[in-house]
């Protein structure tokens, strides 16, 4: 029986806390943080022998369907997998340490337990090669199962046990009213590191939908994207437009290169048993000298204070680039969301971008773009769906139905029909009207004369904002309607070179 869900929202509020407070806080967290490791070991020793058992060898050979299924609940249950399980054993783990008993209480332990078994699902379902144990770093966050007992939210306060932290209310806060008005489900504790020093937040899980901006509304209508590397192009019913992601947003690319160097001097410094001796080696007919390669093995660092200044200056650079990038993403999530909220979008992977241009999607962003607008569409009673790239192959389709491939560089689509378009708004275009992995090319020819306007209007826009960043990053240096006029003649000889089916477009 399927888990009924209702829909919530998060609420964040900054805690006042003394320093007596955070060091219990401190204690806590390191309590749960032992805790959870030695719930995430336990079900991955029972991960590892249910994939070894007989019943679960059998179920790999069998086909989807109800045996295959009971064969894989039989061998779960033969060596106690569950979520359950791992709760109980949360409790016993948790009553043989009295310290940890202490420190944090039954419904925190179950929590931690069901956050360790879902970690080790993700390896069981093949989502995941591995999981990671916490390290005081990395473990943030601790959260309730209700708002009743353990970690829970009363009186603007959070209570926890004998600790009660003060929240940072703004009551001119229209976001922060709305949720301390709303019905709270279970509260989570977290830490972050601002400026080198810790901050503590409560984060209400609220029941019921967020506050809603005036400025940020939701219109019906279609909407197709192409979705880049670096850009979006959208296609409304009466608008267009190819806008960048994390638009203005600081990259500090020069100030991390120089804190990396300097963090790596100052390692070699504290390590040099950790390095290869230097040498001394040609480039081209110069002889220089190289540093030595670190030595494999593991052997301790250590870092120095200053190595520890450094990288929280580089951490919390990291954190403002990611910070202004999110919400830049946010704010164009939001205008295509006035758009329309049927979204249409090829069923790209972002992952796969990631080996080729690894740095450039962690400046952009474009997979947590992608999984904001769905969220807010589907939020919004609107729909996101995404279609196989390989059936539709909109960058090589033309209005005539015929398919040419086209290399990444070219950026204009010139079409057999006579048409000249930018590759990006041309896609987003054919997007609106594909259906159940199809293309509608009769529904593409009768919108598109009364849609070209639009488009170049957008393409224009996107050029002359290009040739106000900078004159080096247009990719065209004429404007669309110029470029039209100018390739005019050789579109119109592909076109009668091709298809007898033109298109009577007025340019």
């Amino acid at each position: 029986m399927a888990k009924i869900t209702s829909p919530s929202f998060i609420t964040t509020i900054p805690l006042i806390v003394t320093s007596l407070a955070e060091s219990e806080l401190l204690s806590r967290f390191q309590a749960g943080r032992q805790l959870y490791n030695a719930l995430l070991n336990e079900a991955m020793v029972r991960v590892k022998l249910v994939q070894k058992s007989s019943h679960y060898q059998l179920a790999k050979t069998l086909p989807k369907g109800k045996a295959r299924t009971e064969a894989f609940s039989k061998a779960r249950k033969e060596y106690r997998y569950s979520e359950y399980e791992i709760q109980a054993y949360a409790t016993v783990t948790a009553n043989a340490s009295l310290w940890i008993a202490q420190k944090v209480d039954s419904n925190t332990q179950q929590k931690l337990a069901t956050r360790g078994f879902q970690s080790s699902e993700k390896v069981i379902f093949g989502r995941a090669k591995k999981v990671r144990f916490k390290v005081p770093s990395r473990f943030r966050s601790m959260e309730g199962k209700t708002n009743k007992q353990g970690i829970r939210w009363t009186k603007e306060q959070l209570v926890w046990g004998k600790l009660r932290l003060n929240g940072l209310i703004d009551k001119d806060n229209p976001v922060m009213s709305h949720g301390l008005n709303s019905e709270v489900k279970y509260v989570r504790i977290l830490w972050k590191e601002i400026n080198g020093k810790r901050r503590w937040y409560a984060q209400l899980i609220n029941k019921g939908d967020p506050y809603q901006k005036a400025a940020n509304f939701v219109s019906p209508g279609v909407v197709g994207l192409d979705l880049n590397i670096s850009n979006v192009a959208y296609v409304a019913d009466n608008n267009a437009g190819l806008l960048p992601f994390a638009q203005k947003v600081p990259t500090f690319e020069r100030e991390i290169c120089s804190l990396q160097r300097s963090m790596q001097r100052s390692q070699r410094q504290s390590n040099p048993d950790r390095y290869d001796p230097d040498f001394l080696g040609k480039k081209g007919r110069k002889t220089l000298s190289k540093k030595g390669k670190p030595k494999k093995g593991r052997l301790p660092w250590h870092k120095s204070k200053r190595y520890v200044a450094l990288a929280a200056k580089k951490r919390e650079l990291e954190r403002r680039k990611s910070e202004y990038c999110k919400s830049q993403n946010r704010r164009l999530v939001n205008d295509i969301l006035k758009m329309g909220n049927q979204i249409k979008t090829e069923k790209v992977s972002v992952k796969g971008w990631q080996k080729n241009w690894g740095k450039a999607i962690g400046t952009k962003s474009p997979g947590f773009f992608q999984a904001e607008l769905k969220r807010k569409a589907e939020k919004a009673g609107g729909s996101f769906y995404q279609f196989s790239t390989s059936k539709t192959a909109l960058s090589q389709t033309h209005l005539t139905g015929e398919r040419i491939k086209k290399s990444l560089s070219e950026r204009v689509h010139y079409d057999r029909s006579g048409v000249v378009m930018h590759r990006d708004l041309m896609s987003a275009f054919l997007s609106r009207h594909v259906y159940d992995d199809e293309l509608s090319l009769q529904d593409a020819q009768l919108e598109y004369p009364g849609m070209e306007t639009t488009l170049l209007r957008a393409w224009q826009q996107y050029q002359q904002s290009a040739n106000r960043v900078s004159a080096s990053e247009s990719r065209c240096s004429h404007s669309p309607v110029e470029l039209i006029r100018s390739n005019l003649e050789n579109s119109s000889q592909i076109a009668s070179e091709g298809t007898s089916d033109k298109l009577d477009i007025n340019f």
